[in-house]
């Protein structure tokens, strides 16, 4: 059985000197370490979602540049085909100009030489005609 005496409230105060003494020397230290690694972690995470959120205007930024880009790109592609369909219609009129000029230059060639044929032939059509009757007849005339 339990006897409450002196010793008990010697006990009771020792209780509470321990109990002061482990909080100043314990408790409180502990505490504050815990406090501190709570807002050393608050900060970090804060620092994380400040730097995810960097990340994600700067993949925005990105894919946007890209996307510029692409259409400065295509932009770019579209007057170089003009520009190179352009000039193909430039070259091709040339091309055909030259060949009409050609084409006309030997037309009035061949018109020329066959002028002179034509009259070639018309000087010794009498000679041919001569050739002719001579063959036919089997004899001079």
């Amino acid at each position: 059985m339990i006897k409450i005496d002196a010793s008990v409230i010697v006990q009771i105060v020792n209780f509470v000197f321990l109990i002061l003494v482990l909080n100043v020397v314990l408790f409180k230290p502990v505490r504050k370490i815990l406090s501190q690694r709570k807002e050393k972690v608050d900060g970090l995470e804060e620092n994380i979602e400040s730097f995810h959120k960097d990340a994600r205007e700067k993949d925005a930024s990105y894919l946007s540049g890209i996307k510029e880009a692409r259409l400065k790109g295509v932009e770019e592609k579209e007057k170089l085909l003009q520009s190179a369909s352009d000039e193909e219609k430039r070259i091709i009129e040339r091309i055909n100009e030259k060949a009409r000029a050609d084409l006309e230059a030997v037309r009035k060639k061949v018109a020329g030489d066959a002028a002179k044929v034509s009259d070639a032939l018309k000087n010794e059509i009498d000679s041919f005609a001569e050739a002719i009757k001579e063959k036919i007849l089997g004899r001079g005339v």
